[in-house]
């Protein structure tokens, strides 16, 4: 199988703000948006949501990393530990690599067989595969189960045990007081190769990182890394598979061990000739088989051994798997290596003194019981008092509108989070916006029918919801909208007056095609084109006016200039007499005036 073509996705992640240090899963903040696909994976509801924005609640989370698996933009994510792991080599201890036999299903028949030289390079000095420890572990688990006449509950899945600590506390006793096949791997690895040696365990599983913190592993794995981190390791180290050489493990498994990680596997490795019609022996993968298994447990309370896996289809659907594969392809990988890798003879199995584990109920501590009001006030901020608003849709990530209220009180969701709720409010608004609209809007059918209008459309055309179901010939002239049925363009605007309303619009018309709907918009431009008219006649007026006023002014002109040119012709006939009467000589003595 090749490597996923979505290597970024593994690369070592920033812890964000608000998830605390260590933490195993937690948010990318910068990739995370309000989908609530992690919600809704979430077998546990540990996802805290805050702003639109989904956060892993440690306390709550098991590590599963469903959440992981399931995000479609990678905002979820896991610690990444490799440079720890190279920590480990580089202090100069003696370390070895545990691999999880789901390696089978994470690498193709020729990579398996150089993934050992691979690890010497990295400088790994010991390299075997946890089988090893899943044989003593299934041999050990058929052990106690035939020494006590009660349910039991396997504990070689982390994220199993987890769940049941926390969620199904009342079935702690039946849990299976047996070590993991990777701790009882470091542990043999510790007791063949000396105490000081360091164990890091190579595995599809996140969970694996969480128990590394539980008392059974203290002191036998120093470091837990998945497929995936090796994957980025070894590309970031510059070590190409393909240039590798081909080598064994350093040990091997006993019996089928190597079919531990599957379904029946460690029916299967402890020989108990157990299969999925057995009654006393249940197989189970995937947390809703998980949930029923353990509630018919309840029930029963029969002498039945549960073999749970977490993930569905067992450790090869593991999030840290690093492959992308249909996982019915990697079961028949892991069967088929298994097939051509008989392990050795019981005899040469390892053998461990102290497999012991011990389990506590530790549920997680959250308030669930709130009054009836304080769910019903809850219910009604979000338009669901009535009981026949309440959907259960489970679109929110609950599976019921209750159970979201109840995780609002709690902190864990947020109101807004209720989609149908923020539709009808969105549809609302929208209903607003065409309900008060100045313009006038209509919607026809692809036979022109009417089928909706606005207040400003029925008071355009002086028109009430009687005219609903009627065509729009009835109001106006179709020809506009029968040209958008036939126009491939979509869209038509034009102004149109119509005279039998005393109306002009700017009408812009436009088609739905996926709802074969036609919609009109329609803009009162009639004022505008009133006032438009005034100012012409206006214009007008004052032209004429302005040409009437010059004729004026030019008639007063000329007839001052008549009048001024009469008046200086006899002027001048006055003054020329004047000065001939001034001009005369008087008479002598005796003479008589004139």
């Amino acid at each position: 199988m090749a490597a996923p073509n979505d290597i970024t996705r593994y690369r070592r992640p920033r812890m964000d703000a608000g998830q605390k240090a260590g933490q195993v899963v937690f948010t990318n903040r910068a990739r995370c948006r309000d989908c609530y696909r992690c919600l809704r994976a979430c077998p546990v509801k540990a996802i805290r949501m805050h702003k639109g924005q989904a956060f892993v609640v440690e306390e709550r989370c098991i590590s599963c990393g469903t959440c992981i698996r399931e995000c479609p933009q990678h905002a979820k994510t896991f610690r990444h530990d490799a440079d720890r792991a190279a920590r480990l080599i580089a202090s100069g201890a003696k370390t070895s690599a545990s691999i999880a036999p789901s390696f089978a299903a994470a690498f193709t028949e020729w990579e398996q067989k150089r993934l050992p030289g691979a690890l010497r390079r990295l400088g790994f000095r010991h390299i075997a595969e946890t089988s090893i420890g899943a044989f003593a572990v299934a041999h050990e688990t058929a052990r106690v189960v035939e020494q006590e006449q009660q349910p039991h509950i396997c504990t070689a899945c982390p994220a199993v045990v987890t769940y049941v600590e926390r969620y199904q506390p009342d079935l702690v006793p039946y849990l299976v007081p047996v070590v993991s096949p990777m701790v009882a791997h470091g542990k043999h690895i510790k007791q063949k190769l000396g105490p000081e040696t360091k164990v890091v365990f190579i595995g599809p599983c996140v969970a694996k990182k969480e128990e590394l913190a539980r008392n059974e592993a203290a002191g036998a794995v120093d470091c837990v890394l998945t497929f995936a981190e090796l994957r980025n390791w070894l590309e970031e180290e510059g070590i190409d598979l393909a240039q590798c050489e081909e080598s064994d493990f350093d040990d091997k498994p006993a019996g089928d061990a190597r079919y531990f990680p599957l379904p029946g596997g460690l029916a299967r490795t402890a020989a108990l000739h157990a299969d999925y019609l057995d009654l006393d022996c249940i197989p189970v993968s995937g947390v809703e088989d998980l949930r029923q298994a353990l509630d018919s447990l309840r029930r029963s309370r029969r002498p039945v051994l549960i073999e749970p896996l977490f993930c569905s289809q067992g450790c090869v659907n593991g999030p840290g798997m690093g492959a992308d594969s249909n996982v019915f392809d990697r079961r028949g990988e892991v069967i088929e290596y298994a097939e051509a890798n008989p392990g050795v003879e019981s005899e040469h199995a390892c053998s461990l003194q102290d497999l012991t584990a011990h389990f506590v109920s530790h549920p997680v501590e959250l308030q669930t019981e709130f009054s009836e009001e304080e769910i019903a006030s809850v219910l009604s901020r979000t338009g669901k008092a009535n009981p026949d608003d309440q959907l259960n849709c489970g679109s929110c990530g609950y599976s019921s509108c209750r159970e979201k209220a109840i995780a609002v009180l709690q902190g864990m969701a947020e109101p807004e989070m209720c989609i149908p709720f923020m539709r009808r409010l969105a549809e609302q608004r929208t209903d607003r916006i065409i309900e008060t609209s100045p313009n006038g809007i209509v919607i026809l059918d692809d036979r022109l029918n009417i089928i909706g209008m606005n207040p400003a459309f029925r008071a355009f055309f002086m028109c009430t919801d009687a005219v609903l179901g009627k065509p729009i010939s009835y109001l106006m002239d179709p020809a506009l909208f029968e040209q958008l049925l036939g126009s491939e363009k979509g869209l038509i605007e034009t102004t149109v007056r119509h005279d039998k309303y005393n109306l002009a619009c700017h009408q812009l018309l436009y088609a739905l095609p996926e709802d074969r709907q036609l919609v009109g918009i329609f803009v009162n431009i009639t004022r505008f084109q009133a006032n438009e008219k005034q100012l012409e006649r206006l214009r007008s007026d004052t032209v004429r006016q302005a040409h009437e006023l010059m004729e004026h002014q030019v008639l007063m002109a000329q007839q001052l200039a008549q009048f001024l040119g009469e008046s200086t012709a006899r002027s001048e006939e006055l003054l020329r007499n004047m000065i001939n009467l001034a001009a005369e000589k008087p008479k002598k003595a005796g003479d008589h005036w004139m």
